[in-house]
């Protein structure tokens, strides 16, 4: 199950810096966004800008005492306030700013955008959702972009729940489906080897 768990954690770091410095391995620990006004109300987000409950707030800064003695070389989040937001929480202990992507964007849920989720159970899906495909090669553009400009560095991105399951979908090689959902305010490692 590669190390997942149903509450937030951290793998151990690892011990040999140098070495992946010289091969150029690149650490991406992918973070989900803190608990949201519209989680709490099952309401679909999609690419609205969202906004942190109090408990959201206090994921963040959970996340941020556990990265606090990380050496983070670059801080990502998607271009959505709940994304930025959590991820300016983590990146303050360490003085860094927080660059923006709108490659780690949850996904486009169209015209289901904004509705309650228990109610889109039995509805058609509009055709104007994102694709998993478009999803996935929006996963391997932001994957891609960390192997080639980033390698050797430790990143840390805050993105969303589908999102994260795609970028997982693309590393692992498997499908969406077999990755497990990741909790607000959980942490992910992955070790990218470069190009």
């Amino acid at each position: 199950m590669h190390g997942y768990s149903t509450k937030p954690f951290i793998i151990s770091p690892i011990e040999d810096v140098e070495a992946i410095a010289e091969n150029k391995t690149t650490t991406l620990y992918l973070v989900r966004h803190g608990e949201t006004e519209d989680n709490v109300n099952q309401i679909m987000q999609g690419q609205t800008q969202g906004r942190l409950t109090e408990r959201g707030v206090e994921q963040a800064h959970e996340v941020a005492e556990r990265m606090r003695r990380e050496c983070i070389d670059v801080f990502f989040a998607s271009d959505l306030r709940r994304s930025i937001d959590t991820c300016r929480i983590i990146a303050e202990p360490h003085g860094k700013p927080v660059e923006t992507t709108p490659l780690l964007r949850e996904r486009d849920w169209g015209g289901f955008t904004g509705m309650f989720i228990p109610d889109l159970k039995d509805r058609t899906w509009p055709d104007d959702i994102e694709t998993i495909g478009q999803m996935k090669e929006r996963a391997r553009r932001f994957l891609d972009l960390l192997r080639t400009e980033y390698a050797g560095k430790k990143v840390l991105a805050v993105g969303h729940g589908i999102m994260n399951k795609a970028i997982q979908s693309v590393f692992f090689n498997k499908p969406m489906n077999e990755v497990e959902r990741m909790m607000n305010g959980e942490v992910r490692i992955l070790m990218l080897d470069e190009g």
